[in-house]
């Protein structure tokens, strides 16, 4: 009787191909809304692709041709190696820490990982990308064959180098502080945008493209983009210059398959901090200490203890952090990079101020269900006043500092110095509004926000609620702060400069009158409507 032969097993680098398909076509069938924006990825992705493949077409022969695809392909390194520390669950379905029960061996598990790896929009836009600078730069027999060679190797260096960096990680990016990085990628982007505004208004101006000539021949002699150099080198006849950056690129990419593969051999054989017990004790640490530390710098009582408990839930609750990061870094940004371009005024600050007094709105929604601890402590309009009046102390805490700051730093550019008091009392005055109407929104429209979503703000059927605090917030405190507006058109009107300094002072009187009188409307309501306030903000 003979018996059939085994069936040969699938080698290890398909089976994670496939597994890399089946769990990205399984995620789509989860919801409509996740196969739209796939959809929607592949044909932005697209039409990115083709409008930068025309562009490397049009500089072939160009002066820009030696320069710009230098610098994307730096730029794509970039990208590559910042991705997996600010999204770190863009790509849950490679997370080699799901593979330690598995017996597998360092060296097929990183081919295998690499090679599912390069399955994605984000390789084949890659690989667009690569192609389109080899056009633009291949001259000749020998920048055809150097680009041939530079192409997979612009690809499989982003690519390594992002895994590198993801497996190297891995403990961190899966932990509180590894999401607490995901919160700084909304800032990452926000500086990304006015950094190419800034850029692309600079180079449009005549022989703007010269400034970028020397970074582009220090990135030229840097992996993977050294392999993009090599190509120019090659179409000019620089055949060993050629030849080194390609071994500088081939080399980078061997030293961080091995860095890959040592850090795999690590987090599969390591211990981590949950299966090591803390009998020593060492790992302890005292939390009446950081508490002293920071209840000396605060008043004592009720006041002191919220104003501690908002500051921290700024610090460790990370929908609070992303709120309180986009507020500061847009706050800035916006009007520190006006001022850099010679468009600005020192009254952009005013701007810093709106987004400030949003983190006042919905003051009950980041306690969630346990705001039943706060509501318990509130029986009374005395008690809700100075819930309030704490919580919008530790906010002012923080903006107030920062808008002065930022006013030195806009008049420090601009070299407007003695326009400081006008547009500073104006900006404290919007400042103050915001807390006074914020507090006011959150007694009438809080809402919750959900906490097992790093993308939802507002819980499902609450969104008309967030959008009435919102608009009901920044219209309110605008008309609040009428008076100010004009005193300083009368001011300036009447030629009376030398009372615009009077504004500091009385921007700060009139915003601290408004933030008591919008303490005070807001108290009683927040009294009387605390089980809807409970019910409200418990719905995430």
């Amino acid at each position: 009787m003979t018996t059939a032969p085994a069936a040969a097993a699938p080698s290890l680098t398909s089976v994670f191909v496939g597994l890399k398909l089946s769990l990205l076509k399984n995620g789509l069938k989860q919801s409509g809304g996740r196969i739209a924006a796939y959809v929607t990825s592949i044909v932005v992705a697209a039409i990115f692709a083709a409008v930068m493949t025309l562009a490397f077409l049009a500089m072939r022969g160009h002066h820009a041709a030696t320069v710009v695809p230098v610098l994307v392909a730096g730029v794509l390194a970039l990208a590559w190696t910042v991705m997996p520390l600010f999204v770190p669950s863009g790509d849950e379905t490679l997370d080699p820490s799901r593979l330690v029960m598995l017996p597998l061996r360092p060296r097929p598990l990183v081919r295998a990982l690499l090679v599912a790896s390069l399955v994605g929009i984000g390789p084949g836009l890659t690989l667009i990308l690569a192609v389109g600078t080899a056009l633009a730069l291949a001259r000749g027999a020998a920048g055809i064959v150097v680009a041939v060679l530079a192409v997979p190797l612009l690809l499989v260096g982003c690519v390594t180098l992002s895994r590198a960096v993801a497996a190297a990680n891995v403990r961190l990016l899966t932990s509180r502080k590894g999401r607490d990085l995901a919160v700084l990628s909304g800032l990452l982007i926000a500086v990304g945008i006015q950094l190419v505004n800034f850029g692309a208004q600079r180079l449009s101006q005549v022989g703007g493209l010269k400034a970028l000539e020397p970074a582009a021949e220090v990135i030229g002699w840097l992996p993977p983009a050294s392999a993009v150099s090599a190509i120019t080198a090659a179409g000019d006849g620089d055949y060993a210059v050629a030849a080194a950056k390609l071994l500088i690129t081939a080399a980078a990419v061997a030293g961080l398959l091995m860095w890959w593969q040592n850090s795999l051999v690590k987090l599969m054989t390591a211990p981590d901090g949950s299966t090591i017990g803390a009998s020593d004790g060492a790992g302890a640490k005292d939390g009446s200490a950081s508490s002293g530390r920071l209840g000396r710098l605060l008043p004592g009582g009720r006041t002191g203890a919220v104003m501690e408990r908002s500051l921290r839930y700024v610090w460790r609750d990370p929908k609070t952090k992303a709120g309180w990061v986009t507020s500061l870094a847009m706050g800035a940004i916006v009007p520190l990079f006006n001022a850099l371009q010679g468009v600005g005024s020192l009254y952009f600050a005013c701007f810093a101020s709106g987004m400030f007094g949003l983190q006042m709105l919905n003051q009950f929604g980041q306690d969630t269900s346990a705001f039943w601890m706060v509501a318990q402590t509130i029986s009374t309009p005395a008690d809700a006043y100075a819930e309030l009046r704490a919580r919008a102390l530790a906010m002012l805490a923080i903006t107030v500092p920062y808008t002065v700051l930022l006013m030195a730093a806009m008049a420090a550019v601009l070299g407007t110095w003695s326009g400081i008091p006008e547009a500073l009392g104006l900006a404290l005055a919007l400042l103050c509004a915001m807390v006074a109407t914020g507090a006011v929104a959150s007694a009438l429209f809080p809402y919750s926000i959900p906490q097992d979503s790093a993308y939802k703000n507002v819980a499902p059927g609450q969104a008309g609620l967030a959008w009435m605090s919102i608009f009901g917030g920044m219209v309110s405190a605008a008309v609040l702060c009428a008076p100010m507006i004009v005193a300083v058109v009368v001011l300036h009107l009447t030629d009376s400069e030398s009372a615009l300094w009077l504004l500091l002072p009385g921007g700060a009187l009139y915003g601290a009158l408004l933030v008591w009188g919008g303490l005070k409307a807001a108290a009683p309501r927040v009294s009387k409507r605390l089980p809807e306030i409970l019910a409200a903000v418990s719905k995430g």
